[in-house]
């Protein structure tokens, strides 16, 4: 609070991944007066881009993405307005440029930073003024067909000196995309085929390349991300993967679009070969926002190949249906003869409800069901009474 005045901005659509290109920005900026305060003006600035600064002689490059200016309150040259003690809201509304904007980062040597500043001017004392970040995030869909496309990498090494030869290692890797997005989990292929005398281990790391360009002098930071390793493998042993996964922790999505700090990633396979330099091989890859959509994607593949018959559509019911089949012609008379109960008197039934029911079921095993038929043998005209079901069981 400066001079019974506080202020701040706040964001009413805050993306927590941030702000695209073309996306509107929509928030205000809160005053909160302990005293009545004369105003000149209120304006708000949006600006932001990448700043690189080189620890060798100082070295520094900056490149602009954002510069909006707007203007929340203003008065004609001179004059002031009345802001009484309490609170006031000034809202605002903008939207960002179409253009691509250089995704928010922090690295090594440099930075991309945006921020939102309001200044507020008084008569006689300096402007006071606030800050907040804005994150921009550049949207990369990685179902586009570049990111689509597999990567495949091979390499072969001879171990041992020109004296006394080991053997030679091979090493296949694949991925079955180049774009993947934060928390995704990447399916490694490989195969190692270990010629050598030597007992070898396969890794995989993903890691990611920092890029700071000052006056065409670059300066590269690279940091490893994530890892996983696999198993042994002996002397004239060969080892696959068959989807080895390795999860992509929460990064930076990948930056190319800047000219002066660039963002990339690589998926490193590679064998750690005692007493020798490993054998690695380098997957590029592109960490992207929009999520990979398989199910879409499969389908529309699917849709590619195949051609699908939509003839049945057009075939159509009967008029009438078909009663349903004679019971003669599923159990035979033979069968039904078999099973066919034989006549008791009334006693016999009675007694006869006292045994489990498992020892009598049998006898209903093939017993015919009620005749068919369309036309009902009970009608009952009358629509007022309760209507019944009746049956007649011959003998």
């Amino acid at each position: 609070m400066v001079g019974g005045v506080l202020m701040s901005i706040v964001l009413e659509n805050e993306r927590i991944n941030g702000y695209a290109a073309g996306e509107s920005v929509t928030g205000q900026v809160v005053l909160q007066l302990l005293e009545d305060v004369q105003v000149l003006g209120l304006h708000l600035h949006a600006g932001g881009g990448a700043f690189v600064s080189l620890t060798v002689k100082r070295e520094e490059e900056w490149f602009e993405c954002l510069n909006e200016e707007m203007a929340l309150m203003a008065t004609s040259t001179g004059e002031t307005q009345l802001f009484t003690a309490g609170s006031h809201n000034l809202p605002f509304h903008f939207r960002l440029p179409d253009g691509p904007l250089v995704t928010s980062f922090s690295g090594r040597y440099g930075r991309v930073h945006y921020e939102l500043t309001a200044v507020l001017e008084r008569p006689l004392l300096p402007a006071y003024s606030v800050h907040r970040e804005l994150r921009i995030t550049n949207r990369i869909d990685v179902n586009s067909p570049p990111l689509l496309a597999s990567v495949q990498r091979y390499k072969e090494k001879m171990v041992g000196c020109w004296l006394c030869t080991s053997g030679p290692i091979s090493l296949s890797a694949k991925i079955g995309r180049k774009g993947y997005c934060n928390g995704e989990a990447i399916p490694i292929y490989a195969e190692i085929e270990n010629g050598s005398s030597r007992l070898v281990v396969p890794k995989a790391a993903i890691f990611q390349i920092q890029s700071f360009i000052v006056d065409g002098k670059m300066k590269q930071h690279r940091q490893m991300l994530a890892r996983v390793r696999g198993n042994h493998i002996a002397s004239g042993s060969t080892e696959t993967w068959n989807g080895k996964t390795l999860k992509i922790p929460p990064v930076t999505p990948t930056i190319v679009g800047c000219p002066i700090i660039h963002v990339e990633y690589v998926l490193a396979v590679y064998i750690h070969i005692p007493g020798a330099k490993k054998l690695m091989v380098e997957l590029p890859l592109v960490i992207g926002t929009v999520p990979f959509n398989g199910f879409l994607y499969r389908n529309s593949s699917a849709a590619n190949q195949f051609t699908v018959d939509m003839s049945w559509l057009a075939l159509t019911l009967p008029e009438q249906p078909e009663a349903p089949p004679n019971y003669a012609d599923i159990v035979s008379e033979e069968e039904l003869s078999w099973t066919a109960p034989i006549a008791t008197d009334q006693s016999d039934l009675i007694e006869g409800l006292n045994f489990p029911p498992f020892t009598v079921i049998q006898e209903f095993r093939f017993q015919p069901p009620p005749l068919y038929s369309e036309v009902d043998p009970h009608p009952n005209n009358d629509s007022t009474e309760q209507r019944t079901a009746s049956f007649i069981l011959e003998e």
